[in-house]
């Protein structure tokens, strides 16, 4: 899938981004350019996430396991 770019050169940093509301954020940001820092207490899904954004978006991503209550 292409990006339009309009976030080109810009970070987006989402937290809660294993699932729900915050993997739809990342998957919206990388489709429009955006690297990403994504936050999650679940591991696993974190990085099945980030590389489904790198292979579909060649998105640059960066994660980390955090539970922000």
């Amino acid at each position: 899938m292409e990006h339009t770019g309009r976030l080109q050169n810009r970070i987006a940093c989402v937290t809660g981004a294993s699932s729900g509301i915050g993997a739809s954020c990342a998957r919206a940001f990388a489709a429009e350019g955006a690297a990403l820092i994504l936050f999650a207490r679940r591991k696993e899904r974190l990085d099945a996430l980030a590389s489904e954004l790198r292979d579909r978006h060649g998105t640059r991503t960066y994660t980390g396991v955090l539970d922000v209550r």
